[in-house]
């Protein structure tokens, strides 16, 4: 008799958990065993994760509980092209295992054996979880290993805004009960906004790390119409990060929603232009509010939302009123205290001489903690600190003296610019003034 699992749930893009369990079940009692014929596959996970062990395709994987001898195999089947998108990590064919056993073993396999494997695949899953970062393509999801070191501890920005920060992640992570009591969705947004290079993606990947979760980058501009994005909410599991980064150069959403005469007007030239709207994105600004926190935010819990902008004031308020951006974050240029932050990371010290002059820079000067690190990243031994910190000093007085020589040069524009507007006054005074004298004169000589 046998029982097949597939790798994909029957008419949907999401992975079969109960797939995954065996999977991971299989991999450690595999492993474990010594003088077994079988062929195995390495999966290895880095430093921090255990090697993980998987069987090769047809391999049998024999098991035994309470007595019942089972055996195991995984199998591949095509898809069929209208489940094209169903495709796994064996290309256009589907995987599936098969458990065999003797029939009258039936009642113990179904209510015993499944859900002992079931359990233990979850629990070595939790000991072996690597996070991935995933994108869009073609209306899939497609992923890739993410071992990234960012945290919040390295992370340079103000302490009471950090700590603020990471208590809000952790209270939604423990807040299941808090948002079922309310009747909300188990979802949060936060929206990062600063100039380029202050540190957005580094805030993201530092959340992934606290929080555990996967990231899925969400690139819009490759989302055909709000159809294929409800697909791809779908196909998104919890315990996840929702990423839409520069969302002001994603779609053409960020001024405040056209009236019915400018949509007409805009549809009317597009008609002249059809090669220049052919495959763009046909999403809505009202299809992606209904993916934040309409209907289809309900499916699946536990996911956190991040809007990235480099120009908040150009977003459409609707899409970032409280509520759908629950957290505002500014991530603005490098701060004294941000500075410190990054000394400790890269030079590992505390205080220098040197620190006084720099935080003196640091508030005259905008400059972004990308900058800043470029100077402290050559750093390799003691004698490196004072080279470090004497570079940066110098491109910040750099820096400075343009500021300052731009400052001078904008008050003289200005003062040109005042000038000639009191110049062009007086003139009009004085003509208005001969107008006055000649209309006089030309009334008395009529006289």
């Amino acid at each position: 008799m046998y029982i097949e699992i597939d790798e994909f749930c029957s008419g949907l893009q999401t992975r079969n958990k109960a797939y995954s369990a065996i999977e991971s079940y299989l991999s450690s009692i595999t492993a474990a065993r010594k003088n077994v014929s079988s062929t195995l596959k390495v999966d290895w996970f880095g430093k921090r994760r255990p090697m993980v062990f998987k069987s090769a395709t047809s391999e049998i994987i024999p098991d035994e509980f309470e007595g019942v001898k089972v055996e195991w195999r995984l199998r591949t089947r095509p898809v069929e092209k209208k489940m094209i998108f169903l495709k796994s990590a064996t290309g256009e064919e589907r995987r599936y295992y098969t458990v065999a056993f003797h029939p009258k073993h039936w009642d113990v396999v179904k209510d015993n054996y499944l859900t002992y494997v079931f359990q233990q695949g979850k629990a070595i899953q939790k000991k072996t979880r690597q996070r991935y970062i995933n994108m869009n393509k073609s209306g899939t999801w497609e992923f890739a290993r993410l071992d990234h070191p960012a945290s919040f501890d390295s992370f340079a920005m103000d302490p009471n805004r950090k700590l603020e920060i990471i208590k809000d992640l952790i209270a939604f992570k423990e807040g299941k009960e808090h948002y079922s009591k309310i009747g909300k969705a188990w979802k949060r947004g936060y929206l990062l906004y600063g100039p380029p290079g202050t540190g957005k993606s580094t805030m993201i990947l530092a959340m992934s790390n606290l929080l555990d979760y996967d990231i899925y980058d969400l690139e819009l501009a490759t989302v055909v119409d709000n159809s294929m994005l409800k697909s791809l909410l779908i196909d998104i599991p919890r315990k996840a990060i929702v990423v839409i980064e520069d969302i002001d150069c994603s779609l053409d959403i960020t001024e405040k929603r056209k009236t019915q005469r400018e949509e007409d007007e805009d549809e009317t030239d597009s008609d002249h232009d059809d090669d220049e709207g052919r495959g763009k994105s046909m999403v809505t600004l009202s299809g992606l509010l209904n993916f934040v926190d309409g209907i289809w935010s309900a499916i699946g819990s536990e996911k956190v939302i991040v809007f990235t902008t480099n120009h908040v004031d150009k977003l459409d308020p609707a899409l970032i009123r409280r509520g759908r951006m629950d957290m505002h974050i500014e991530l603005s240029y490098c701060t004294f205290q941000g500075f410190k932050v990054l000394a400790k990371n890269y030079l590992d010290i505390d205080s220098h001489p040197l620190f006084e002059t720099i935080g003196g820079l640091l508030d005259k000067v905008d400059t972004t903690p990308v900058d800043v690190i470029e100077h402290l990243i050559h750093y390799r031994d003691v004698e490196d600190v004072k080279p470090c910190l004497e570079s940066l000093i110098r491109t910040l007085e750099t820096a400075k003296e343009a500021k300052e020589e731009e400052a001078i040069t904008k008050a003289k524009e200005e003062e040109a610019v005042t000038k000639a507007k009191e110049e062009e006054a007086m003139t009009k005074a004085q003509g208005k003034k001969y107008n006055r004298s000649v209309l006089k004169r030309f009334l008395t000589a009529k006289k």
